[in-house]
């Protein structure tokens, strides 16, 4: 059962692995995610997703900078390893030095789960403050959405059924 390639798991124990392997080898995979993650969210423009991205600042990260800009953005995907983004764009204004916060989320979220949306949304917040993926990192996605570590975990599970 260990011949079946997951990607997406591989930091993973091999006995979580092995029950994934076997969700898919018994064509149980999309039926587990159904189960769990049956809706979809209405989030279908960059207008609505700054709306989601600066309601939940305001509700978890106050202090932080404000976000200049929010998308969805097709350029990201599973080849460039990345889910969404987080940059700080450095412009000069008259004599002034302004970084721009931006934060793009890979388009496959438009028709995912509003869990792994929210996922991804509270990862890229969280390197508003931490710009590691350390242990303060990961405590606070924890905070801010205290199932954090299940959702990456099913979020993998899910861009491995997509794969399939």
């Amino acid at each position: 059962m260990s011949d079946l390639n997951l990607k997406y798991l591989q930091a993973y124990p091999e006995h979580l692995q092995n029950q994934v392997r076997k969700l898919i080898t018994e064509q149980r995979i999309d039926a587990y995610l159904e189960q769990r993650y049956g809706q979809r969210h209405d989030i279908q423009s960059d207008k609505a997703l700054y709306r989601y991205v600066t309601e939940l600042k305001q509700k978890n990260l106050r202090n932080t900078p404000q976000i200049d800009k929010v998308l969805f953005d097709n350029r990201l995907d599973l080849t460039h390893r990345a889910l969404g983004l987080h940059t700080a764009v450095s412009r000069v204004q008259g004599g002034k030095l302004k970084a721009k916060k931006e934060i793009r989320v890979a388009s496959l979220f438009k028709a995912a789960p509003p869990e792994f949306l929210e996922m991804i949304v509270v990862h890229e917040l969280a390197h508003l403050k931490e710009h590691d993926h350390n242990k303060a990192f990961y405590k606070l996605c924890e905070y801010m959405l205290p199932h954090y570590h299940q959702l990456e975990f099913d979020l993998r599970i899910y861009l491995t059924a997509r794969e399939l």
